[in-house]
């Protein structure tokens, strides 16, 4: 049953991922704006994003949305993710090995557009003569919002490290990446973190300066005060449940490993964190977990994400989505753009069927 549950979850995501919305087709506006006119009022240099508010959520697998990138900025989340795979130096992005093309790069997907977003909102003009200090975000309602890429390395971190680091260059040599400076964290447009495979000690080497960040193991931070009974509960489940541990060994990872000046984001596989809701509810003792594992990520000053949450039924996403909203956690790991935005989680009875 957990597997016929799991795999309809996966199923509802990927199918809901590939179907267009009124997100998916007003997005053309973000690619090929048309050129602001002095005197045309309805117009001004930063209004790409007019009217997106942004939204504490994270575009799962965002290089399968119809318009990459754009739909999630589009829809408000303030994060997105690409998955990437290092052959002949270059990085594809992709699920698998199987769906990478030639023309599906970490640079064309991401990096470019996201230069020519940011110099949209960065403009000079004869008003604004001079760059902003900080920098302008994506979002205007909120320039200082910043936009969380996860980059999921795929493939061997320690070789992939040298191209993604040298890839972000054009946002590093703009001002545009947030980063630390060997004592405070100087918030950017974009944060940069990296999971899967990303290599914890190349990220943590530098003392003095770092502009990726790591995506801290959750379920690691959670200190004998705050475990309750999670070690209990998640005996055998504390390997690498998608955060990659490549240059640190298990042996030397202790609550106080991951902080604010190494990791952004705290994150862990729902289903083995926490478990499955069988009755299609939170119990008391799940939501103690959450509720353990968010107060020791916050503690780090780290973000929460839980990844793999249930897709379906919506009544039981919904219901998750509430719950976690309610109790902290900082970022929903969402493959519904519309529904998490405009948060219209309350239970309904055509849940059942959609």
């Amino acid at each position: 049953m957990l597997g016929i549950f799991q795999f309809i979850s996966l199923a509802c995501g990927i199918v809901i991922s590939f179907f267009p919305d009124e997100i998916d087709r007003v997005t053309g506006r973000w690619r090929q704006p048309p050129d602001a006119d002095p005197a045309d009022i309805t117009r001004w240099p930063t209004d790409i994003s007019r009217d997106i508010v942004p939204v504490s959520c994270h575009s799962h697998n965002d290089y399968w949305r119809r318009v990459p990138l754009y739909s999630a900025i589009e829809a408000g989340c303030t994060g997105v993710e690409a998955d990437v795979w290092l052959f002949d130096d270059e990085l594809f992005v992709g699920h698998t090995r199987a769906a990478l093309t030639p023309s599906r790069t970490l640079r064309k997907m991401y990096i470019d557009p996201l230069m020519k977003i940011l110099g949209k909102q960065n403009p000079i003009t004869h008003f604004h003569p001079d760059t902003d200090q900080p920098r302008n975000g994506v979002f205007d309602t909120d320039p200082s919002q910043t936009l969380v890429l996860l980059i999921d390395f795929k493939t061997d971190g320690e070789e992939a490290w040298n191209y993604v680091y040298t890839q972000l260059t054009p946002l590093r040599e703009s001002g545009y990446l947030t980063y630390y400076n060997g004592s405070d964290i100087i918030n950017g447009p974009i944060t940069v973190v990296g999971t899967g495979n990303a290599p914890f000690n190349r990220i943590a080497a530098s003392t003095t300066y770092r502009d990726i960040f790591f995506d801290a193991p959750l379920n690691r931070l959670v200190n004998n005060v705050d475990r309750i009974d999670i070690n209990t509960r998640l005996k055998g489940r504390t390997g690498n449940a998608g955060q990659g541990m490549s240059g640190i060994s298990d042996g030397d990872i202790r609550p106080d490993t991951f902080n604010l000046t190494n990791s952004y984001y705290a994150s862990v596989s729902f289903k083995k964190a926490v478990g499955v809701p069988w009755m299609l509810h939170l119990t008391d003792r799940q939501i103690q977990t959450i509720r353990a594992q968010i107060r020791a990520a916050h503690r780090q000053g780290l973000k929460v994400r839980y990844w793999g949450t249930p897709d379906w039924p919506r009544s039981l996403r919904n219901h998750v989505w509430r719950v976690l909203a309610s109790e902290g956690a900082d970022m929903l790991n969402v493959d519904d753009l519309v529904s998490a935005t405009r948060k219209d989680w309350a239970p309904s009875f055509s849940d059942w069927w959609h």
